[in-house]
């Protein structure tokens, strides 16, 4: 893509050696070194380096807030931008949803965190919209490809580590690594100080935590009608309700809370005024149907789903979900083993597949399995869906993992109109 930028000796910027020209600067980043000879030869204006051209984005204008971590990241990142905005603040929000600026969507979904050249693009219209704080998700893979070059973070922050994206990393152990590398300078941060396996440098960090001592201490919560906490940092303590459900979402409520503390001149009791406003995320822990009780989460790893279904435990569960095609292979038996451990009745069906073989990604999570007497496998996920809603019963619920909000299914490269809530809404005419 193409970015026009007035005033300068060429008319455009690019990281895309192809759209190279006369006119055009090639941005020389990490990820595309290699092509730099083909810029050349397509007569590139110019080669640019882009820590170089950070001040012609406005970077260092606006408060960056970045999130890291397996779970977590999008919810925390949501209630950051939402909690900033109910504050009186402009705020600016890119993650796995998209770009969102002033309460007002302004692009859909893409990757978690885009590549360098779109991230500065998107800061640099947060700046001309007159944002103050820009909050972006930073997945594992952009820490490793240094999709965040150049950017200077006011706030960094630590959700948790649990096991994903292993088709990438090959290893837990690097997959650790990578996450904690992202903690490792001298500027502030912010860490889940019960995440046993994170290693930070600890100058200007602080810490949240429920069950260890931290910066902003989770005292006491209740988890009914939603939930609901006092938080003690230092001498204050201040309660907070809010509508999100589950054990999980606390971590998520109390990261976003003290992140906001940190990054503005808020008092603590402010900031809790408005936690309640925030409805939560699109597709995480979403109730489509009260009766019958139908939730649908993007839950797609075995910590996630155990946090979800845990969240639930006080009702007989029916879960459907799968795994994805061409993704880590080694979580597939561990989210079985989870399904089978919190269900009543597990259905296993097909996720996004993309260019696996849907029965074998099934057959990987029935090897986590020792006892399949409750286990029924359908691959057509609509099908699994309905089959589900047949077989609940009353004070059931159904639950169903790995899509969220997502309203398509990927097999081979194409994109299937596909949505977990319309087929619910569907099957049950509502």
């Amino acid at each position: 893509m193409k970015i026009a930028l007035p005033e300068q000796a060429y008319k455009y910027v690019t990281e895309n050696s192809q759209e190279c020209d006369s006119e055009t600067a090639f941005v020389l980043t990490s990820q595309n070194e290699k092509y730099l000879q083909n810029a050349k030869e397509n007569n590139a204006h110019s080669i640019i380096k882009i820590e170089d051209i950070a001040s012609l984005f406005l970077v260092d204008k606006i408060k960056i807030v970045g999130i890291t971590g397996t779970n977590g990241k999008t919810t925390t990142a949501s209630a950051i931008y939402s909690f900033l905005l109910d504050l009186g603040y402009k705020a600016a929000f890119q993650g796995t949803r998209g770009l969102f600026m002033n309460d007002e969507v302004v692009e859909g979904k893409s990757l978690t965190t885009p590549s360098v050249l779109n991230t500065y693009r998107h800061i640099y219209q947060a700046v001309e919209a007159g944002c103050e704080y820009f909050i972006m998700e930073v997945s594992s893979h952009a820490i490793v490809q240094k999709r965040i070059e150049g950017l200077d973070f006011e706030l960094k922050i630590l959700t948790n580590i649990t096991q994903d994206h292993l088709d990438f990393h090959k290893t837990i152990e690097d997959y650790i690594y990578v996450k904690n590398s992202f903690f490792q300078d001298e500027g502030k941060k912010l860490i889940n100080k019960d995440e046993s396996r994170a290693k930070f440098n600890f100058k200007n960090a602080y810490t949240y935590g429920i069950e260890n001592p931290a910066t902003y201490k989770l005292m006491a919560y209740s988890l009914n009608d939603g939930s609901s906490g006092i938080i003690q940092h230092f001498q204050e303590i201040v309660p907070f309700t809010a509508s999100l459900h589950g054990f999980f979402n606390l971590y998520n409520l109390m990261a976003a809370i003290s992140a906001t503390h940190l990054i503005t001149d808020k008092k603590l009791e402010e900031i809790a005024d408005v936690v309640d406003n925030f409805a939560g995320v699109s597709g995480r822990m979403e109730q489509v149907c009260k009766a019958p009780n139908v939730i649908v989460d993007f839950a797609h790893t075995p910590d996630g789903m155990q946090q979800v279904l845990n969240a639930l435990k006080e009702k007989e569960l029916l879960v459907v979900f799968g795994a994805g095609g061409d993704r880590d292979k080694q979580k597939r038996p561990l989210m079985g083993r989870v399904a089978a451990s919190l269900a009543k009745k597990v259905f296993i069906t097909s996720d996004n597949p993309r260019h696996e073989d849907p029965e074998a990604i099934v057959q990987d999570i029935l090897a986590g399995i020792e006892d399949q007497s409750e286990v029924v496998v359908e691959l057509n996920r609509k099908k699994a869906i309905e089959m589900a809603l047949d077989a609940q019963e009353e004070d059931e619920v159904v639950v169903i993992l790995g899509k969220g909000d997502e309203s398509y299914q990927i097999i081979y490269d194409e994109k299937f109109p596909f949505d977990d809530r319309e087929v619910v809404r569907e099957l049950l005419h509502l």
